[in-house]
């Protein structure tokens, strides 16, 4: 597990991930345009009862979940579709 500093919504927080975690936030941070900061101050807007860990957990689950459509696996040659060569 691994503790990093955040900023959300303009107040410093601490996280404790998975080294796997911190690359996939950072991966979908980078996907969408975002520091790592702006990107978890949007989760944090919709967190719900989700601690702030959690809901990041939960937001790249689903963050990537909707990303591996079959279009997204054809692209990347795996899954269901042939694989380019």
């Amino acid at each position: 597990m691994i503790a990093r500093n955040v900023t959300v919504a303009g107040r410093r927080t601490s996280l404790r991930m998975e080294p796997e975690m911190w690359d996939a936030l950072q991966e979908a941070a980078a996907r969408e345009g975002l520091n790592l900061h702006d990107f978890c101050t949007g989760v944090a807007k919709k967190r719900g009862g989700y601690s702030m860990t959690a809901a990041i957990r939960v937001h790249l689950l689903n963050y990537f979940r909707d990303a591996s459509t079959e279009a997204g696996h054809r692209a990347a040659g795996h899954g269901k579709a042939k694989a380019k060569r």
